[in-house]
């Protein structure tokens, strides 16, 4: 990943939502490193390239994804606001990660001075929990089952607010759910007409009848 820094900031050419049962400490990681700013649709770092360590979202939105042999992609995860993304078995990357909007992106370096041995185990067993619960989510027959735990999972994500802010695109909901956009469409039309969400706008819904959402994901 490229990037142009000054002291404070970094900036980067598009050319150049923990289940409530983990409960893990996590010491706040240090905000030295600058901060990189990607827009929308820049890719942060690409299948194939060599780990440059790890990265937090400050604000905005990741996706990191795999372009299947067919040429579909397939979402493993959405990163917001305060998530750490970036981890590997080895010292190569084997997803892409790219900004869904306007996003803050700071570089975590474990160097001297930059320890952050403590908070490596913490934050990766988040991350494995979180694929865990992502692949039970696609191991359900129903689409709705599957909206249901999405949107339950951001509003958990966001700290519970019934108003969910969602950067991704349906597409994107669809690729990482195993859908279609337009199944993705339905079924949020079907929770609106039965009066469990309220879609303010395609990229943020009220959850008016979040015990019905969370019965539905069960």
């Amino acid at each position: 990943m490229a990037f142009l820094e000054t002291s404070e900031t970094s900036f980067h050419s598009p050319n150049a939502w923990l289940p409530d049962s983990v409960d893990l400490p996590v010491r706040p990681i240090p905000s030295g490193q600058p901060l990189s700013f990607f827009p929308a649709g820049a890719e942060i770092y690409a299948q194939g390239e060599k780990c440059a360590g790890l990265y937090r979202v400050e604000f905005g939105a990741v996706r990191v994804y795999r372009l299947l042999a067919d040429g579909r992609r397939q979402i493993s995860a959405f990163h917001l606001a305060d998530e750490t993304f970036g981890f590997e078995a080895d010292d190569t990357h084997h997803f892409f990660a790219e900004a869904i909007c306007s996003t803050g992106v700071r570089a975590l370096r474990t160097s001297i001075g930059n320890d952050l041995s403590g908070e490596l185990l913490p934050m990766a067993l988040k991350g494995l929990v979180r694929a865990q619960e992502h692949l039970l989510v696609l191991g359900r027959q129903n689409a709705i089952e599957r909206i249901a735990a999405f949107l339950t999972d951001m509003a958990e994500r966001q700290g519970g607010l019934k108003q969910v802010e969602l950067p991704m695109s349906r597409a994107d909901i669809g690729d990482y759910l195993g859908l279609t956009v337009e199944t993705v469409s339905r079924v949020f039309s079907k929770l609106k007409q039965t009066g469990v969400v309220k879609l303010a706008s395609l990229r943020s819904v009220e959850i008016l009848k979040l015990h019905a959402l969370r019965n539905m994901a069960a």
